[in-house]
Order: C-alpha cells, then structure tokens, then sequence
C-alpha cells in the first residue's frame, strides 16, 4: 500500500533522497587541481636563466673601474677578448674539440663498463657475489690516486687520458645500475615469463626499461664526474684541450685564460644538462613535466 502525497507539498526532493539513481546536480563544484600544472616554456627558461645572469652582473659590477675588486680579478670585458684572441688564432675551436673528444670516449668505455658490470651484479647472485666485492672495494679508491700508476702502464698520450675518464665514470656508473636492477619489482620480471621472455628479450624489454631512471641519474653523475677527470688528465702531457690553456694561463699568470676556462668547464656542464633532459624527455616520456605555476 502506497502512501499518498500530501496537497500542496513538494516531494521532488524527497523522491531524489529516495531514487539513487536521479542525478544530483545541487551544489556541485569543480574540484581544484591537484597535480602539476607546468611553466610556459619561456617562463621556466626565463627562471633558469635568472640566477646565471644574476652572477654576471654581480661580476661586471664588482670589476669595473673603481671598485675593489678591478685590480684583483680579471673582469668579463677581459674574458671576452682572451675569447676573441683565441678564435682568431683557431686554438679555442682545436682545445674545445679536443676537451669534447677525450671525454666522449672515456665516457663511452666507462658506461658501457659499468652497464654490464652491475646488470650482471644485479641479475645473479654469482654476478654479485663475483663483481660486487671488487666493484665497491675499487670504488672507494679516488680515481686521481691512480694518475701516477696509469703513466707508467700507459704512458702520457691520449691512451691514458681516455682510460682515466673511463675509470672515474665506471664506478658510478656500476653503483646506480646495480642499484636499478636490483630494485625492478619480481612480479613484473615474473609477469614478463609469464608471456614468453626470456633472458635477452626480458633484459631489453622489461629489466633495463624499469631501471632506466637509475641509468639516466647515473649518466648524469658520470658526466659531471667525467669532466674532474678530463681535468686531472690534461694536466699531463698534453698541447692542446682546456687542461693544456689553464697551464698557459697558470705559467703565464693570465686570469682572462683561468676564468675563460672556468666558464667553459661550466659551459660543458651546461651542455651535458641540456642532453640528459632531452634524452628523459625522448625516453620516459610519462614523467610529467617539472615546475607548477
């Protein structure tokens, strides 16, 4: 038996209490956005840039005529003569290409070194327990305390150049790949049996994917490390590279060349950021975008 409704009396509302299925649209209001929203791209370049320019102004202002600091460090107006009067002479463009060559390939050694090292430490418990030891003992050694050793396996030509930058990157390298392996979640690996892979395809298609961060990270670390040890190795035997300007500037007690190549080591990393963001940008692009407004 159904009950009547009273005259006069509005019972929309209590059928909308009653009926869960009537849509309800009283009162709603649009949630606020609770993730990342992103910087225009001229806004976030603006920021980046902002400290940068910041510190050469403080350094224009600091050495200009009058000031303390004028007689004390070379100011830019300096800086960019050195510039000119190297490019005029082709020995900025021959250092550059030389510094660039020298760390590519130790680079390329001491990666690809470090890649297999802790994928098979990572993959096995005899890889670990045959690599790993030995990995982390070599690891705490500072790779600048075997300059004097790789001069008398190597000799000072570019050989152990290369082989110095690829020491000082290898262990960091192995470290962080190690570390990515090991932490790939077992039910993914297991999931991946599961549909057929095995070994070369479940290490290319599911284990390195999982540890690309770690790998990416420990690029990055490799790079800035790498050029401590292009440092370290063209300050020997050399005639050409960064390294060999900041002898001359050394000898010849020039601060123009000593800053000049303080701001190309910066330019170097400045350029190895630019190419690990572009290379996470191509190769996880799920990772949302950095920066909020």
């Amino acid at each position: 038996m159904t009950s009547a409704a009273l005259p006069g009396r509005d019972t929309s509302s209590h059928a909308r209490v009653l009926d869960p299925v009537a849509p309800t649209t009283v009162g709603l209001e649009k949630p606020a956005f609770l993730g990342d929203r992103p910087r225009s791209p001229r806004l976030s370049s603006a920021v980046r840039a902002s400290v940068p320019l910041a510190l050469g102004l403080l350094w224009w202002l600091s050495t200009r005529p009058g000031s303390g600091s004028s007689g004390v460090i070379a100011s830019p107006v300096d800086v960019w003569n050195a510039v000119i009067e190297l490019h005029q002479t082709g020995q900025l463009s021959a250092f550059l290409r030389a510094s660039l060559g020298r760390a590519a390939l130790g680079v390329t050694l001491g990666v690809t070194a470090g890649i297999s090292l802790g994928v098979a430490s990572g993959l096995s418990a005899l890889g670990e327990e045959l690599v790993d030891p030995t990995m982390q003992m070599l690891r705490a050694v500072p790779f600048l305390a075997m300059v004097p050793l790789y001069i008398s396996w190597f000799g000072i030509d570019e050989r152990f150049k290369i082989l110095l930058i690829a020491t000082a990157t290898a262990f960091s390298m192995y470290a962080y790949t190690y570390l990515g392996v090991r932490s790939v979640d077992r039910k993914i690996i297991e999931a991946a049996r599961g549909f057929g892979l095995h070994r070369w395809g479940l290490l290319f298609g599911v284990i390195l994917p999982s540890a690309l961060p770690s790998l990416l990270m420990a690029l990055r670390v490799c790079l800035a490390i790498s050029v401590i040890g292009l440092i370290a190795a063209e300050q020997v035997g050399t005639s050409e590279g960064i390294g060999y300007l900041v002898l001359l500037a050394k000898q010849y007690y020039r601060q123009d060349y000593m800053l000049l190549c303080i701001l190309l080591y910066a330019g170097l990393g400045l350029v190895f950021d630019v190419f690990i963001r572009t290379l996470e940008r191509y190769a996880m692009p799920w990772r949302p975008v950095r920066g909020r407004r």
